[in-house]
């Protein structure tokens, strides 16, 4: 096992909201991906998110209500909730998705 680096591995990503997965702890999946301040559509999952958010902020919109999301906060995503992220989101995202059973 070796250290990773987070935020190198965003830099490296190819582009904005690309994803790549950083390895798996139990039955949970772990990703990061850089935002660059243009919105994602809403979207729902079948597993419970994580959203953690290093550095920047996330404008974060969860079944129709605001959440804000800033460095070093994150938000439970419960699974089949509808969520979008707003305009003007930035920064270094890491996503846990964790499967419902």
């Amino acid at each position: 096992m070796s250290s990773i680096n987070v935020l190198e591995a965003a830099a490296a990503l190819p582009a904005a909201w690309s994803s790549s997965s950083l390895g798996e702890v139990g039955t949970a999946c772990v990703k990061v991906l850089r935002m660059d301040g243009s919105p994602v559509p809403e979207e729902t999952h079948k597993a419970v998110e994580i959203l953690l958010v290093l550095d920047g902020r996330m404008e974060l919109l969860v079944e129709g209500v605001e959440v804000p999301v800033e460095a070093g906060e994150m938000y439970r995503v419960p699974a089949g909730a509808r969520h979008a992220v707003g305009p003007g989101s930035h920064g270094t995202l890491v996503i846990v998705e964790e499967p419902t059973a």
